[in-house]
């Protein structure tokens, strides 16, 4: 006989309460619901918060020694020298005494402040227009393919790069009448070399002669490296067009250099009125004002003649001259200047 064999029914598992949410008819679970996302949490803000100020403490602690550093050694140094232009002092005596604008009306009553204001234009105009068109011409030869261009380069870099007091010394021996390699020029055409240091037709023109010298070498490279960049393209589709020679830089060179010629304007006016150095190695302002500017009457004021308000006075009246100049110059720009 044939084993017989039991079944035993196991009993139905018991039903699980709702896990995965509501029963759906047909015995599927329905989907849970999802809430719509809810708006950024006060722990969000307070950490956006945090992290902001953490940036603006680094962006104050790298800007502020830059700041301190203009506030201190130009801006306080402008208003404390419009404070002294109001006042009557020698540097001798304890304390400046309050005179309003007197210093301001004897400064325009002298009779040499109008020289000194016209050395002051006739220098800074035949420096900075000299050096601008000198410094085209020879930038312009500087990037076409010459021999020895990087000695070329660096030989008419170099006067810049020497302090102008040695620049005047330089000059000083250039200029003399006797030794100086000035006298060849004049003695080319039967002429003598003239007393250039010491006479008040010749003083002026000696230290605009010798600045410019200084600073063409800047302005010749300024232009010769923006000329390099200058893009090759346009030049070449001007020239498929027919423009050529002269016509090729007016149209074309001299637009697309706006914005540097601008800069070096901009830049000269202000280093030019403010030279010191070379008038004081050539001539010290003199003979009498012949050769004196707004920088040299402020120092001979202040150091030689000890009267501190005039010599502030005058500082100021070349500080808003400069701005003056500043402002137009960049309203001139807005119209004129390429940038693109």
């Amino acid at each position: 006989m044939w084993p017989v064999t039991h079944t035993v029914a196991r009993p139905a598992a018991p039903a699980r309460p709702d896990v995965g949410g509501p029963q759906a008819p047909g015995g599927t679970t329905a989907a849970p619901r999802t809430a719509s996302s809810p708006a950024p949490s006060a722990e969000r803000r307070r950490a956006r918060r945090r992290r902001g100020l953490r940036e603006g403490l680094l962006f104050a602690a790298l800007v502020a020694p830059n700041l301190a550093a203009i506030l201190v050694f130009s801006y306080w140094p402008t208003i404390y020298n419009f404070v002294l232009s109001l006042m009557d002092w020698d540097f001798i005596s304890p304390s400046p005494v309050f005179v309003g604008l007197q210093n301001y009306v004897d400064l325009f009553r002298d009779p040499e402040f109008g020289t000194v204001l016209a050395n002051t234009g006739i220098f800074t105009a035949v420096t900075v227009g000299g050096t601008l068109v000198g410094g085209l011409a020879i930038g312009y030869l500087l990037s076409r393919r010459l021999r020895f261009a990087g000695l070329t380069r660096t030989m008419t870099f170099a006067p810049h790069m020497l302090p102008g007091a040695a620049v005047g010394i330089v000059w000083l021996f250039m200029f003399d009448p006797t030794y100086g390699l000035s006298r060849l020029a004049f003695n080319a055409f039967g002429a003598d070399s003239p007393q250039w240091t010491t006479t008040s037709d010749w003083s002026l023109w000696a230290i605009t002669v010798a600045y410019a010298w200084q600073r063409l070498g800047f302005v010749a490279i300024i232009y010769y490296t923006a000329i390099l960049d200058l893009p090759k393209d346009l030049f070449e589709a001007a020239s498929l067009d027919g423009a050529h020679g002269w016509k090729l830089f007016r149209s074309m060179t001299l637009p697309l250099l706006s914005p540097v010629t601008y800069f070096l304007l901009l830049t000269g006016i202000i280093t030019s009125a403010q030279a010191f150095d070379i008038i004081a190695i050539l001539t010290s302002g003199g003979p009498g004002v012949s050769s004196t500017t707004l920088t040299w009457m402020v120092y001979d004021q202040a150091f030689l003649r000890f009267d501190i308000g005039s010599s502030a006075a005058a500082a100021t009246v070349l500080f808003v001259i400069l701005m003056v100049v500043t402002v137009l110059q960049t309203r001139f720009a807005e119209r004129k200047v390429h940038y693109s």
